[in-house]
């Protein structure tokens, strides 16, 4: 396995911005999505980012565990959010622990990984036994997506571009590729979906919203929309519950 430069990845580069404000309206969505399935209890963020996410789930859960491998974001996230919240600096793969969690988070991170089974198996055994594994990634088959496929721009849905792998991604998935991870690590799947459908790439989002041509109407009626037709949203999710594979770390 190469080494990986996890506080080089989250970068803005010359080809590609990580980060749209779109991404914080979709995590919007997506709270809004799983929250009447939000158990109670202790809570396990796998990765931060910026804290948007950990913002939201700060407000959720009193008990609150997040994970990062790159100390700058730590720092930054850790200023800005409640004291309650306790972070380990760690990758995911070498991070141990004897706790159990009633929800673990895993958002728009499995597509990064190098070993997405190891992962998955260490968060089945991190699960309490009534725990729930909320997990979400960029969709392959997004409409956006499959346009830009048609316009040449990407060689298939599922592809990687050069700029998305500078940026950590290892693989895009579908509904059928996340759902065989989640199962062979042991995981049961207790509900799919997806969140906000999405016929425009992020900066065409960020330009329109910036210009006042669309505002939280179209936003709202994309999130709707985005029920009908699962396959073709931004994000596609599974809520999971663990399984038999309850096994000690590889």
């Amino acid at each position: 396995m190469t080494s990986r430069n996890y506080e080089h990845e989250h970068r803005d580069s010359a080809e590609r911005k990580y980060s749209y404000d779109f991404d914080d309206i979709l995590r919007q969505f997506m709270m809004r999505t799983f929250n009447p399935m939000l158990p109670q209890g202790r809570a396990l963020e796998m990765g931060c980012y910026l804290g948007a996410f950990t913002t939201m789930l700060a407000q959720r859960f009193l008990d609150l565990t997040v994970i990062e491998a790159a100390a700058d974001l730590i720092d930054h996230v850790r200023s800005h959010v409640a004291p309650h919240v306790r972070f380990s600096h760690s990758t995911f793969e070498t991070f141990k622990t004897d706790e159990k969690f009633d929800a673990i988070f895993m958002i728009h991170t499995l597509e990064h990984l190098d070993d997405p089974e190891l992962v998955l198996r260490k968060m089945n055994r991190w699960l309490s036994s009534t725990g729930r594994l909320f997990l979400a990634v960029p969709n392959a088959n997004a409409a956006s997506r499959q346009i830009a496929v048609k316009m040449g721009l990407i060689s298939h849905n599922s592809a990687v571009t050069p700029a998305e792998y500078e940026h950590g991604h290892r693989r895009t998935y579908r509904f059928d590729t996340l759902e065989r991870d989640a199962v062979a690590a042991g995981l049961r799947p207790i509900h799919r979906g997806g969140v906000f459908f999405k016929a425009l790439a992020n900066f065409q989002f960020d330009r329109l919203l910036a210009d006042g041509l669309i505002g939280q109407d179209y936003l709202e009626g994309c999130f709707q929309l985005g029920m009908q037709y699962p396959d073709l949203c931004a994000t596609i999710y599974l809520v999971c519950e663990g399984g038999t594979a309850h096994v000690t770390d590889s």
